[in-house]
C-alpha cells in the first residue's frame, strides 16, 4: 500500500506540469494585456512598456514559464498585478472560506444522496423511488445560479429566516486562528458567532451540494440495486438476519467503492466549481476571486489558484484510493500482490 501510494504521488509531478503550462498558454494568448488594465486607459505608451518589463512580460514565453515554474516549486507563486501582495498570501487569505463552504455542501449531499438513492434502491419502483428520481433529476437539471437566487428570494427575502450573502455577521467575526469560521468561534467559544455562520452558511451550501447530492443518489441507487441482486445477499437474508442489517452491514458496505469515488469526485469539483455559487450569495472565496482576477488579467493570482485546485483535486483522488482499501479488503491485499 505505502508503494502504491508512493507512486500515486510521483504521479502528481506530471499532471501539475500540464496543468500549468496550460492555464500559462491560456493566460498569455487569451487574456488582453494587463498593463492598460493596471495603468489605466490614459497610460502613456511608455509607462505600459516600462511596466511589461517591471514584470517580465517582455520576456520570451518560455522564460517567462521558467520563472514562473521555477517559482511554484520554491513555494514563490509571483506578486499580484493589482495588491502587490503574494499570491499565495492572497489564496490563502480567502481559500479557508471555499474550503468550508464545499465540506459543508459535500456533507449535506453525501448524507441525503445516499439516503435517498439507498431508500430508492430498496422500494424499487414505490412512490419513494419515484420521487427520490424525480428529485435527482432536478437536482441534475437545475442551474447552480438560479436556485441560488431562487432560495434567496424565498427563504431571504419571503420568509427573512436566513441572510442572503456574506459569511458572517462584522461584529461576531470571531479571532482567526484556522480561517474556518466554524471552527475559530467554537475555539473562542463564541456560540453567537458559530450560529451565526452556521445560517450564512445554509442557502449556498444547499445550492451548491444540489448537483452533488443528486449524482450521488443516483450512483447509490445503482449500486445497491446490484449489490442487492448478489448470493450472499440472499444467503444473509435466508439466515434470518435482519433486513436492516442486511441493507446496513452487507449490501452498503460493499456498494460504497463507486459511491466513493463519486464522492471524491465531487469534493474536487465543488472545491473548483464554487464560482457561480460564490458570485450569487457574495461569499468571500477563492471562486470569486478568481473570476475577477480573470477579469483583470491578473496573471499570477490565476495561475496559482489554478494550480492549487489541481493539486487539492489530486489529492482528494489520492485519498480516495486509499479509503478504497479500507472499504474492500480484497484491493489491500491486491496491491501487495502486484
Amino acid at each position: 500500500m505505502l508503494k502504491y501510494i508512493f507512486k500515486r504521488i510521483l504521479m502528481l509531478i506530471p499532471v501539475l506540469i500540464g496543468v500549468s503550462i496550460i492555464v500559462f498558454l491560456i493566460m498569455r494568448v487569451f487574456s488582453p494585456d494587463p498593463a492598460p488594465i493596471v495603468l489605466g486607459q490614459h497610460a502613456t505608451q511608455t509607462a505600459v512598456e516600462v511596466w511589461r518589463q517591471a514584470n517580465g512580460l517582455n520576456d520570451p514565453i518560455f522564460l517567462q514559464y521558467y520563472h514562473f515554474i521555477t517559482g511554484a516549486l520554491t513555494g514563490d507563486l509571483g506578486t499580484s498585478f493589482y495588491t502587490k501582495m503574494p499570491v499565495l498570501k492572497e489564496i490563502f487569505s480567502r481559500f479557508p472560506a471555499t474550503i468550508e463552504l464545499a465540506v459543508v455542501a459535500i456533507m449535506l449531499a453525501s448524507i441525503f444522496g445516499i439516503l435517498i438513492g439507498v431508500v430508492s434502491a430498496v422500494k424499487k419502483n414505490s412512490i419513494f423511488d419515484n420521487a427520490g428520481m424525480l428529485l435527482a433529476l432536478v437536482g441534475v437539471s437545475m442551474p447552480i445560479f438560479w436556485l441560488g437566487i431562487l432560495l434567496i428570494i424565498f427563504f431571504s427575502g419571503t420568509l427573512h429566516w436566513l441572510p442572503s450573502s456574506g459569511r458572517i455577521n462584522p461584529m461576531l467575526q470571531p479571532g482567526s486562528v484556522t480561517g474556518f469560521y466554524l471552527i475559530d468561534s467554537l475555539i473562542a467559544g463564541n456560540m453567537d458567532a458559530f450560529g451565526d455562520a452556521l445560517r450564512h452558511l445554509v442557502l449556498p451550501a444547499s445550492a451548491l451540494a444540489m448537483y452533488s447530492m443528486a449524482i450521488i443518489a443516483r450512483m447509490t441507487r445503482s449500486s445497491m440495486l446490484e449489490t442487492l441482486q448478489q448470493d450472499y445477499i440472499r444467503t444473509a437474508r435466508a439466515k434470518g438476519v435482519s433486513e436492516g442489517r442486511v441493507i446496513r452491514k452487507h449490501a452498503l458496505r460493499n456498494g460504497l467503492i463507486p459511491i466513493v469515488t463519486v464522492i471524491g469526485l465531487q469534493l474536487g469539483s465543488l472545491l473548483g466549481g464554487a464560482v457561480l455559487t460564490e458570485t450569487v450569495f457574495s461569499w468571500p472565496g477563492i471562486g470569486s476571486y478568481t473570476v475577477a482576477c480573470i477579469l483583470k488579467s491578473d496573471f499570477p493570482v490565476v495561475q496559482g489558484v489554478v494550480l492549487l485546485i489541481a493539486f487539492v483535486f489530486v489529492l482528494v483522488n489520492l485519498l480516495v484510493d486509499v479509503i478504497y482499501a479500507f472499504l474492500d479488503p480484497r484491493i489491500k491485499y491486491s496491491k501487495k500482490e502486484g
